[in-house]
């Protein structure tokens, strides 16, 4: 290539002064280095210091010979012999031309420049809103005179630090480096594009530029080209086509070419059509059979190269939730743990979990164990294996590791059950063996495996035979845990709300040696939960939070604390959606009412007879459970629909663990209410009562079958069949089904009839109250003690009343001496204090 410098005396001078702005100053005598919209740079200096001054056209880059015209000369500088010199000059050109803008900004440099300063339309959010384009913030910083030397093309990376680590990453791009006139050959994205983009040019060039010649038939060959003599030759391509090859003297034509069936058919009817046309010998035209590729063996190969790279670019990159830094990567590391290792990240305390003291006192030692290990060990005691944290769902399971990854100050480990399961054979115990040998090299460290009745279920259940992978799993979870090669200091905690599915080798002590069960709260672990998600909330200034949780606790019998965090979250967005400044004590009560009942409906339709219907429904529930003695307080009754249900009642039951016959009798006779009083005032019935005879049926059954109240049966407990479970052969005969069935049939009857005499008696007082719920649609308990008068039996509905004699009015949270410093080396503390 020649690198000589172009000339151009008129032509091209002529045009940058066309392009020059009236504002920029006038160039003397013929356009010299300015033209083209640049000022004089180094490059141009250069050169003129070569030419000695003799060169009176405008510098053009080394290269672009397309713009000579007729009025273009070439001159060879006396000074730039080599090819080197030619080179450095051109370079230099490029790296000037940015800074060459400001003067004149009408041209190809600056159009290029404003074009490129302003994202295009559509994808503005693509881009950072800086106020300031880099076109503006690159001329600011020539106007000032300060040089950048990566604007020159020596820094590499791209301005604003985008070389080094932890500047932009936009700055560092390869198209802004290629916009500041660099080539970033060594950016692989670049390269890659390069590549590609030329092997696209260069397979769009050949199907472009190629001449497929004409098709024609047959016919047409042998009268119009054979007959004639245009014929040189016949190429018969991959046994499909036949080239005919023209002569050249004779035709503009290159080629033209026609299908065949076969090459017998085809010879034998060019033999024939020769032999018409008296080509005899040397005349016949000379057939040659070819090989050709046409691109559909690479067509074909298109779909295997793409499944190749998917499979290589699967293979270089790291799996997807990697658990440890430095491991190997893409398909084969499928067999290693996902198990994560917890640091600083943790915001979850302690102190951010209540209703559970006695599991956070086990827990706690857990870890002091590893933290303090001669405390027992000069005891003779040894550190536990492992713990179960068993209990029904939202009790605070998984709250609890959270908060122990939080505060044990050693590292916490933590997968998942469900994790250890896939597809591949010898998968999950191949993960079981990475995860403690993990656990190993971070010993002493706590290992949390959730939802761990995903792996650990009872062996030789559902598996017909052949490969079970869940059972492969487990038995190398034993091993490791108790094993020829079980851990040291590696304390294992596990969580599920199924212990009773779990495999007892697993269960066996020496494994999980303790089975900790976190159940739902009582009355004061409620006061103290709703104390923590009290703390972010904005109460209004009169609400004292004590005695809010309190009474919130007093409200909320059988809730978790899952629930409870759901009713303080429900208070929060129901005040804001009324707008209110703060939340209020009724926001937390409607907040309960959507927990329990659900949604409110207050735009659904209900005919005027459908709602007299609910009404007195209500109503018959209510009275029955006002002079039952056994029966529930009652907080509030309501004929807005909830949810599924077209009404509700809303009572407040007692903390109790034992109940006895009576008080299960009176629950009945309380729910069998809303059927009776329809039978009494409108004389028909409704299916309004469908889940309170489910709820009676399952109570009778109950008492029958599981807790031996019936006289007849005897002192007998059966397992009783819930909905849902699969169905079993019964552990008793068929008479006893029989005596099961009429004992449950009589006890739901005596209810009936005890119900139906109570509201006979009491007809004006359900009258009282089914009239005014069609007026008000909702009543709160003044509304009924107005009704009915004082309830005649003595209840408690305050949280004073219900932690009466219980002692405190608060949960204990003390710690035992031995737990004080739980999380602290008190040994290395005692040593530093002998040697001071």
């Amino acid at each position: 290539m020649d690198t000589r410098p172009v000339l151009c005396r008129p032509t091209l001078a002529a045009r940058a002064l066309r392009q020059r702005p009236s504002s920029a100053p006038s160039l003397p005598g013929p356009a010299r280095a300015g033209t083209w919209g640049l000022s004089r740079g180094p490059a141009e200096e250069l050169c003129a210091q070569d030419w000695g001054g003799r060169a009176e056209g405008c510098f053009v880059p080394p290269g672009v010979l397309g713009l000579r015209g007729s009025s273009c000369q070439l001159e060879q500088p006396q000074s730039c012999s080599s090819l080197h010199v030619g080179c450095l000059r051109s370079q230099k050109w490029l790296k000037g031309i940015r800074t060459l803008q400001q003067d004149y900004p009408g041209s190809i440099a600056s159009a290029w420049q404003w074009l490129c300063s302003k994202p295009p339309k559509g994808f503005e959010k693509y881009f950072k809103k800086n106020g300031k384009s880099p076109g503006q913030a690159e001329d600011a910083h020539q106007t000032k005179g300060l040089p950048d030397p990566k604007d020159l093309g020596h820094g590499g990376n791209g301005g604003g630090g985008g070389g080094k680590r932890g500047g932009k990453k936009e700055d560092s791009g390869w198209w802004r480096r290629l916009w500041k006139g660099e080539f970033p050959w060594d950016d692989k994205n670049f390269y890659y594009l390069v590549v590609t983009g030329a092997g696209a040019a260069v397979g769009f060039l050949y199907f472009f530029w190629r001449d497929p010649g004409r098709e024609i038939n047959w016919k047409h060959f042998v009268h119009y080209y054979l007959a004639r003599g245009l014929v040189d030759r016949l190429e018969v391509v991959n046994k499909q086509f036949v080239r005919v090859v023209l002569v050249p003297s004779v035709s503009s034509e290159r080629y033209v070419w026609f299908n065949i069936g076969s090459v017998d058919t085809f010879e034998r009817n060019l033999e024939s059509a020769q032999l018409e046309l008296g080509m005899e010998g040397s005349q016949q035209v000379a057939v040659i059979y070819t090989r050709e590729s046409d691109g559909t063996f690479l067509m074909s190969m298109v779909p295997v190269l793409l499944l190749v790279g998917f499979l290589l670019f699967i293979l270089r990159r790291r799996p997807m939730g990697a658990g440890r830094r430095g491991r190997g990567g893409g398909l084969f590391s499928v067999g290693e743990t996902t198990a994560k290792i917890l640091k600083d990240n943790i915001d979850v305390q302690f102190r951010d979990v209540a209703g559970c003291e006695e599991a956070k006192l086990e827990i706690m030692e857990f870890v002091n164990f590893l933290k303090n290990p001669k405390q027992y060990q000069d005891l003779g005691a040894k550190i536990p294996k492992g713990a179960v944290l068993t209990g029904p769902p939202g009790t605070g399971k998984t709250l609890l590791a959270k908060a122990t990854a939080g505060e044990a100050n050693v590292p916490f480990i933590t997968v998942n059950g469900s994790e250890f399961l896939e597809m591949f054979v010898g998968v999950g115990p191949a993960r079981v063996r990475d995860m403690f040998a993990l656990a190993r090299k971070h010993a002493p460290c706590i290992l949390f495996i959730d939802e761990i009745d995903a792996v650990g279920r009872k062996r030789g259940q559902g598996n017909f035979g052949g490969q079970s992978e869940q059972e492969n799993t487990l038995n190398q979870l034993l091993v490791e845990m108790d094993g020829f090669n079980s851990s040291i200091n590696v304390v294992v905690l596990a969580g599920t709300n199924r212990p009773d599915i779990l495999d007892p080798a697993l269960l066996r002590p020496g494994r999980f040696d303790r089975q900790i069960y976190v159940g739902p709260p009582d009355i004061k672990g409620r006061a103290s939960i709703f104390k923590v998600h009290l703390r972010p909330l904005k109460l209004e200034e009169s609400i004292s939070r004590d005695a809010l949780a309190r009474k919130l606790a007093a409200w909320t019998p059988g809730f978790t604390g899952a629930d409870i965090s759901n009713v303080c979250n429900e208070a929060a967005l129901i005040a804001a959606r009324h707008l209110k400044p703060s939340v209020a004590e009724k926001h937390f009560e409607q907040a309960i009412e959507r927990v329990i009942g659900g949604l409110e409906k207050k735009t659904q339709v209900l005919q005027p007879n459908e709602r007299t219907t609910v009404a007195y429904h209500e109503a018959g529930h209510a009275v029955v459970g006002w002079f039952l003695e056994h029966a529930d307080p009652l907080l509030k009754v309501s004929i807005i629909p909830r949810g599924k249900g077209l009404g509700y009642a809303q009572y407040l039951p007692k903390e109790q663990y034992l109940y006895t016959k009576e008080q299960l009798f009176d629950r009945m006779c309380m729910m069998l209410g809303g059927r009776v009083a329809e039978q009494l005032f409108f004389g028909r019935i409704t299916t309004g009562a469908q889940d309170d005879l489910k709820k009676v049926t399952q109570s009778a059954y109950a008492q029958i079958v599981q807790f031996g109240m019936s006289d007849k049966l005897g002192q007998v407990s059966f397992d009783f069949l819930w909905q849902g479970e699969p169905l079993t052969e019964k552990p008793y005969s068929e008479a006893t089904a029989q005596l099961i069935d009429e004992e449950v049939r009589s006890l739901i009857n005596s209810a009936y009839e005890r119900t139906r005499e109570l509201l006979t008696r009491c007809h004006d007082q359900v009258e009282k109250v089914g009239k005014r719920l069609l007026e008000k649609e909702v009543l709160e308990k003044a509304d009924m003690v107005e009704l009915l008068g004082p309830r005649p039996f003595a209840e408690k509905s305050t949280y004073e009343a219900f932690v009466e004699g219980t002692g405190s009015l608060d949960e204990d949270t003390s710690l035992p001496e031995g737990l004080k410093d739980w999380n602290c080396e008190r040994d290395e503390e005692r040593a530093q204090e002998s040697t001071s």
